[in-house]
């Protein structure tokens, strides 16, 4: 399993905090059709279901939010990313179509209301913490640009940021190429959803992407 430390910086204000990891094999493709099918189904309930106001009551979401102003950071203008796709669903835009590995995660955060970092394994460089961004920290978002990590949580690996739990960076991201992934979910308050999730993650992989050889774990 992979090498993966919370640091003391970001326990100190969350001394609950988990995080739930998942490394495994898929075979990837630019499409599934049968996931498509199953992420209008959700988005159809969703647009019916929620409003802007009820997303921020689904409880991984008002984690979030909690913890972003615990640490100083405005959570309506860095929303985690699991909010973004919902309120985006609530608008009555589609998600973005990326490859069937970043759509499969889609799927799960917006089913579940939590955010998930994934990551092509072999561009990582181990080992992996969580901990604080740093004022003046470089981070290239995808499909963002430079984005102000300062007081948001933050994962690094050897050579520097590769997520958070707004955006994920260029650098480690997961490509139609990829084949061997990980996946990283914050609990900052606990680890009750986690495995759920996590579980929920291997049976869509499964399903879509041939997914094999996970191995899952929750850190504390």
């Amino acid at each position: 399993m992979i090498d993966f430390e919370i640091q003391p910086d970001i326990r100190k204000i969350f001394p609950d905090i988990s995080v739930g990891i998942l490394t495994g094999m898929i075979s990837n493709s630019s499409h599934s059709p049968d996931l498509w099918k199953l992420i209008a189904e959700v988005s159809l309930e969703i647009n019916a279901t929620y409003t802007f106001e009820s997303i921020r009551e689904i409880q991984p979401i008002q984690d979030g939010k909690t913890a972003y102003r615990a640490l100083g950071k405005d959570p309506n203008r860095y929303r985690v990313s699991s909010e973004a796709l919902m309120r985006r669903i609530v608008k009555g835009q589609s998600l973005y179509q990326i490859h069937t590995l970043v759509d499969v995660l889609n799927l799960v955060s917006i089913q579940t209301g939590i955010t998930i970092g994934g990551f092509d394994l072999e561009k990582i460089q181990f080992p992996v913490k969580l901990s604080i961004g740093s004022e003046n920290e470089e981070f290239d978002a995808i499909g963002r640009g430079a984005l102000n990590i300062h007081r948001l949580p933050v994962y690094r690996d050897l050579i520097g940021a590769i997520g958070s739990p707004t955006s994920d960076c260029t650098r480690t991201m997961m490509r139609l190429e990829t084949v061997n992934f990980l996946m990283i979910i914050t609990g900052f308050y606990g680890d009750s959803y986690l495995q759920a999730c996590l579980d929920l993650l291997k049976t869509h992989l499964s399903t879509f992407a041939q997914g094999k050889n996970f191995t899952d774990k929750i850190e504390k």
